[in-house]
C-alpha cells in the first residue's frame, strides 16, 4: 500500500513541478528554475520519508573539499538523484539524452544547465560531455556524474567509464566517490519500495593528477567496497563484493555488432564462391 501511495504521489509531484519548471524556464537566467527543482527535490525527499518510509542518513560531509569538485556516486536507484541533489545548492549533473524524450524535459534540462550526453556514447558524446562540463566548471559549479552510466541492481557493478577521469584531469579538480545503500529500499526503477534507513556516504576525495588506470581503480574500489559494506550494515549479512554485469543497452549493442559481423562474413564468403 505504501508503494502504491508513493508512486501516485511521485507521478503527481513530478508532473506539477515539471510544469512549474517549464514556466520558470521562460524567465531569464537559471535562478528560478533552480529554485523550482530544489523545491521538487525537497518534496520528493519528504515523500520518500513519509509515504515510502525511506529515511536517508547522510555521512561524510566533512570530507567534501572546498571549491569545485566532481561527485561520482553508485547508481542503484531512481532516488539517488534526489538524495544527492538535496545536499547542494547548485549542482550540474550529467544525464543521458533519453530524458529529453519526455515533454518539457529538454527545455528544463537545458535551462538548468544539465550536461546532456548521447546514451550511445562514442567520440561525439565525449566531446559534448567535455564542452558542457567545461561550461559548468567555468561557473564554479559542482558536477555529478555516474561512472557506471546505468542503474545497477544491488550486488552488481558495471564497467566504470573514463569520462569522470577526463573531467577531473581537464579541470584539475578532485573527485568525491559516493557510496549508497538506497538501492536496497528503492531498487532501480522498480515500483515496489521497502521502508528502512538508507545511507548516503561521501568518501575521501581522489586527486586529479593520478594516472588513468590508478585513478579508475581507486574510484571503483572506493565506491564498490563501501557500498558493499553499507549493504551488509543494512541487511545484517556478510560483506559481499559486487559482481560484474553488462547493462542491457550495452548487451544489445554487442549483439547487434555480433550479428553485423556474421552478416559481413557471410556476404564475403558468398562473394568468394
Amino acid at each position: 500500500m505504501r508503494s502504491f501511495v508513493f508512486n501516485i504521489a511521485f507521478g503527481l509531484i513530478s508532473t506539477f513541478y515539471t510544469l512549474w519548471a517549464a514556466l520558470a524556464a521562460l524567465s531569464p537566467g537559471r535562478g528560478r528554475v533552480r529554485k523550482v527543482v530544489k523545491a521538487y527535490v525537497d518534496r520528493m525527499e519528504w515523500a520518500m520519508r513519509v509515504l515510502a518510509g525511506i529515511e536517508i542518513e547522510v555521512r561524510g560531509r566533512e570530507r567534501l573539499p572546498e571549491g569545485a569538485f566532481i561527485l561520482a556516486p553508485k547508481h542503484a536507484s531512481y532516488g539517488d538523484g534526489f538524495s544527492i541533489y538535496a545536499q547542494f545548492d547548485d549542482l550540474a549533473f550529467v544525464t543521458g539524452d533519453h530524458l529529453e524524450r519526455f515533454p518539457l524535459f529538454k527545455t528544463v534540462l537545458r535551462k538548468l544547465g544539465a550536461i546532456v550526453v548521447d546514451n550511445c556514447g562514442g567520440p561525439e558524446a565525449r566531446r559534448a560531455l567535455t564542452r558542457s562540463a567545461a561550461e559548468a566548471h567555468a561557473e564554479n559549479r559542482k558536477i555529478l556524474i555516474y561512472p557506471e552510466g546505468n542503474l545497477a541492481p544491488v550486488g552488481v557493478k558495471y564497467r566504470y567509464r573514463t569520462g569522470v577521469y577526463h573531467m577531473a584531469r581537464d579541470f584539475q579538480v578532485p573527485v568525491v566517490p559516493v557510496a549508497s545503500s538506497l538501492g536496497l529500499f528503492w531498487r532501480q526503477d522498480q515500483a515496489k519500495k521497502y521502508p528502512g534507513k538508507a545511507v548516503l556516504e561521501f568518501l575521501d576525495p581522489i586527486p586529479a593528477d593520478l594516472p588513468r588506470a590508478e585513478f579508475m581503480a581507486r574510484l571503483e574500489a572506493a565506491v564498490e567496497d563501501r557500498t558493499a559494506e553499507l549493504i551488509a550494515e543494512a541487511t545484517g549479512r556478510p560483506v559481499t563484493p559486487a559482481v560484474l554485469g553488462v547493462p542491457e543497452d550495452e548487451a544489445k549493442q554487442l549483439e547487434r555488432r555480433r550479428l553485423k559481423e556474421l552478416a559481413d562474413e557471410a556476404a564475403k564468403s558468398s562473394a568468394e564462391q
